[in-house]
């Protein structure tokens, strides 16, 4: 764990008309609670995309022909840089709207509930969590249900 204020740069671009997504400052919110005390600066960028962008960048970053949900790209770090060198650029986030409304309607939960947690879930996978094995799962899924309810969010897990 990190000590100290998290600095935080968040940037968000709506690729699609705003009507129903949420604005900047909820964004913010959620990466910050994401990143509180587990990174010291970070800057990162997201973008909400409609079905024919995500489909194509899932395609060709993961060889997936379908939109998801969300997608992480996670900043590298110069080739040279000393570990010790500030670099807070953390990557890239992807929200596609049209996959989280489905979703958030199929799941039975609010559009804000879920813009939350797939943001909180994105940033998590910024920081190096995954959950391609069962145990890693496992955990990140905890970490999330943590943060989620730090920000007063219900288990988006629960059935």
């Amino acid at each position: 764990m990190t000590k100290g204020p998290l600095t935080l740069e968040v940037s968000v671009a709506y690729a699609l008309p705003r009507k129903g997504i949420p604005a900047a400052p909820s964004f913010r919110r959620w990466v910050q609670a994401a990143l509180s005390g587990r990174i010291k600066d970070a800057d990162l960028a997201i973008r909400i995309v409609d079905i024919p962008e995500g489909r194509h960048l899932n395609a060709h970053f993961r060889g997936k022909d379908y939109a998801t949900n969300v997608l992480s790209f996670p900043a590298e770090r110069p080739p040279g840089l000393p570990k010790s060198a500030r670099f807070p650029l953390l990557g890239d986030l992807v929200l596609c709207a049209p996959v989280i409304a489905r979703e958030a309607q199929e799941q039975g939960k609010s559009l804000s509930a879920h813009y939350a947690h797939m943001t909180v879930h994105g940033s998590l996978h910024l920081l190096g969590w995954d959950h391609e094995l069962e145990a890693d799962a496992l955990a990140m899924e905890q970490l999330e249900r943590d943060i989620l309810a730090e920000l007063g969010l219900d288990d988006p897990y629960a059935e």
